[in-house]
């Protein structure tokens, strides 16, 4: 029987995600509300698949994967999204998911997108197949390529409207490393103050507009 981690930030999604994919004799492992608890979920409790939403607090659904796949690389990922933007879809498969699925059309897609990454193939949502593979083809750049792992944890706090003492402390790190991240990511990006940087997090789909 499957062991499936269910990672969105709204509750309502989740039991209803729960519900579907009980109803077809699966197992859920562990629930997570954000991307930093799924990724401790997926460390430390059995999981076949973990079904994760993009664009969660504190840490998104592309950094969440990037790490599961550095942490417990035996879980296999489905992206849970509400873009159909052909960017999400080719950075996530660079770092490593096999299942992406539209929040529009979840229901018997989702199960499906289950199923495949269970067994090591990889399942699009009928809207985005066509694209993506276009997408990959003409070697679209991946998303916040220009920004580290940690610089990318920064930009999504400091987005969200942390402070960078607050980042810091969420993040383990001093001050002065957070605020020399900070620095770095404005840097990277041509932006001079926060409001950038939200516009940024923004377009990139690590915050909700």
């Amino acid at each position: 029987m499957l062991r499936v981690l269910l990672a969105d930030d709204h509750p309502v999604v989740r039991e209803g995600l729960r519900a579907l994919l009980e109803t077809h004799g699966l197992t859920i492992a562990g629930e997570a509300e954000n991307g930093r608890q799924a990724v401790e979920l997926a460390r430390s409790i059995q999981t076949d698949v973990a079904i994760l939403d993009i664009g969660m607090p504190e840490l998104n659904g592309l950094d969440a994967l990037r790490a599961i796949r550095r942490e417990a690389p035996n879980v296999r990922v489905v992206l849970l999204t509400i873009h159909d933007d052909d960017a999400y879809v080719v950075e996530g498969r660079r770092l490593g998911a096999l299942g992406f699925v539209l929040k529009s059309e979840a229901g018997a897609e989702l199960l499906s997108a289950v199923q495949a990454a269970a067994s090591g193939r990889t399942y699009l949502s009928p809207r985005l197949s066509s694209d993506v593979v276009e997408a990959m083809a003409a070697g679209m750049e991946p998303v916040s390529q220009r920004l580290t792992d940690r610089e990318r944890e920064v930009l999504q706090l400091i987005s969200e409207g942390q402070t960078t003492k607050e980042a810091a402390s969420m993040l383990g790190i001093s001050v002065k490393t957070a605020g020399t991240h900070r620095t770095n990511i404005m840097r990277k990006l041509g932006v001079h103050e926060t409001a950038g940087l939200v516009r940024y997090a923004i377009r990139q789909g690590l915050i909700r507009a």
